[in-house]
């Protein structure tokens, strides 16, 4: 894999963030498309170009090679848990960097794990009734400034389109940074009467938002992502389906991908900009800090009412419609990888693994190979019949001890071993990836395939159990009930995140943000019984939130 490159200081340090793309034919005719993103959106974050230049200078990714060798180690976790994450997306083979600053490659084996998210998800939309569909990723500037909160909230990222095909446009348009207005035009040409409700799609696509401060999955200039959106004759049938995608979020977190997120409702600050509540998933990461993993919007109308999408009632009235959207992006793919990795790389929980067993044959001699690859594809049709995903690593050009290391940091979940002894016995070894060294060695089980499938699927289970267990426990030790403003600050100072009762103002909470850097993260479906008292005001509080530092 080629070497993670630090973009140059020149481009991060640019003024201007004006990108010319031209296509040259014969004649060198410029068919250019002139891409303008606002940057002013640094400022907003408190990202100075100052603090940029500081960061890209000591960055570990400027010395960072992804070396062909696995032998050679990631950064430990406990030394710099920001150079162990980059260690890992680039011993894994997950990503590179693109050569436009703050893009990324997303190569095979990281698309791997995106598609297992898209696989699962897929059938939850549609059994939930929802249909894909695709909308264009080019929007007129004009949809986006009809909803004054939207505009608000997205002007800082917005990236735009001012020259197609050599000619000034018209109007500028937008790179789609989400799809709410669009959808809208749309919904209001085809719906027309309570007969066409609910319209409930989905759409697959990219998105882009020109981020001052990235971080591969987790904050990139463009990213992947699912969009849904709906519109409803009511409030409440909104509100329902707002709360039915968040738990489909919530259920993939906990049972594809064994992290325990924290399922909520942002504060008013934290809320989508344009929408009337925001729902989401927060997980807790390697560091402790919090990664928002999915959110889903309760629009109310705020964009009907914008864009004049509306229905003839049962009654013969016009109303607006009631409306959502729901999103979950590439960032879970950083959130599964902070989640779950250890000092010698990637671990994947086996629902998601995109490999979740690699076959290593064994042998010295001309005479132990053919029998043990014999076997190796056996044992490999045996696996892959019961549905097993299975890589046999067979090439001759390195060592097992070197396809040991290298299958560890890419995070497969089992490795089963084949060699002259264990074919002479019919049976292999299998190890697990969570538990090093002999402790997590399963040795002479037997290649019968009812017993060797049964095997297989017990400890792929097993392990994935104890993904889950094991980051519940972490969450859980690392969540710090707080009765006071000092309390939280000192909560906040160790890292840790800081759960109390809240019934502040948003001046508040914006002064626990740029004293502590810490904001809600949520206030959390599930509520502790009782009175509460506002550790902020002393004043009564129906609710505790959920502080933290994110990502």
């Amino acid at each position: 894999m080629g070497a993670f490159r630090l973009p140059s200081l020149a481009n991060l340090l640019s003024p201007s963030a004006a990108v010319r793309a031209t296509s040259s034919g014969a004649h060198h005719r410029s068919s250019a498309l002139r891409v303008a993103a606002s940057l002013s959106g640094g400022t907003d974050r408190g990202i100075s170009t100052q603090s940029l230049a500081k960061e890209a200078l000591s960055s570990p990714i400027a010395d960072r090679k992804a070396s062909s060798s696995p032998e050679a180690s990631v950064t430990p976790r406990s030394v710099d848990f920001n150079a162990w994450y980059l260690d890992v997306i680039a011993k894994a083979e997950l990503a590179d960097y693109g050569p436009v600053r703050g893009t990324m490659v997303i190569r095979p084996y990281g698309y791997a794990i995106w598609e297992s998210i898209q696989e699962y998800l897929n059938v939850k939309f549609k059994e939930t009734g929802h249909s894909n569909m695709y909308f264009p990723q080019f929007i007129p500037y004009s949809f986006i400034e009809k909803e004054a909160s939207h505009v608000e909230g997205f002007s800082p990222e917005l990236a735009l389109v001012t020259i197609g095909g050599g000619k000034e446009l018209e109007e500028k348009l937008v790179v789609r940074p989400t799809s709410e207005t669009i959808v809208n035009h749309m919904f209001t040409q085809w719906i027309q009467s309570y007969r066409d409700l609910p319209l409930m799609v989905n759409q697959w696509a990219n998105v882009t938002r020109w981020e001052m401060r990235t971080k591969p999955f987790i904050r990139t200039l463009e990213f992947l992502w699912q969009e849904g959106h709906t519109a409803h004759a009511t409030l409440e049938e909104a509100e329902k389906e707002a709360l039915q995608m968040i738990d489909v979020y919530k259920k993939f977190a906990y049972e594809q991908a064994a992290i325990p997120v924290i399922v909520g409702r942002k504060s008013r600050a934290e809320t989508f900009a344009g929408a009337s509540r925001t729902y989401t998933i927060e997980a807790m990461m390697g560091d402790r800090k919090a990664l928002q993993a999915g959110t889903s919007h309760n629009l109310g109308q705020n964009f009907s009412r914008a864009f004049g999408t509306q229905f003839t009632d049962e009654n013969g009235q016009r109303q607006h419609v009631w409306q959502t959207s729901w999103a979950i992006s590439t960032r879970f793919v950083g959130g599964i990888i902070m989640t779950h990795g250890d000092d010698t790389g990637l671990m994947l929980p086996p629902r998601i693994a995109p490999i979740q067993v690699v076959i290593v044959p064994i042998w010295k001699t001309e005479d132990d190979k053919a029998g043990v690859l014999k076997a190796t594809s056996s044992v490999e049709t045996i696996l892959k019949t019961a549905g097993i995903k299975v890589k046999v690593d067979d090439s001759e050009q390195r060592t097992p001890g070197w396809k040991y290391n290298f299958w560890e940091m890419k995070g497969v979940p089992l490795r089963i071993e084949i060699g002259p002894r264990d074919v002479a016995n019919s049976s292999v070894v299998i190890s697990r990836r969570d538990i090093p060294g002999k402790p997590g060695k399963d040795f002479g089980v037997s290649v019968e395939p009812s017993s060797l499938v049964g095997h297989v699927k017990n400890r792929l289970e097993e392990i994935q159990t104890s993904f889950l267990q094991r980051a519940t426990s972490f969450r859980d030790g690392n969540i710090i009930d707080v009765k006071s403003y000092e309390e939280l600050k000192e909560v906040i100072s160790e890292g840790k995140w800081a759960r109390g009762p809240w019934s502040a103002s948003d001046a508040d909470e914006l002064k626990v943000k740029e004293e502590t850097g810490a904001t809600i993260r949520c206030f959390p479906f599930e509520q502790p019984e009782g009175q509460k008292k506002c550790f902020m005001t002393g004043n009564p509080a129906q609710e505790v939130a959920i502080f933290a530092k994110s990502y």
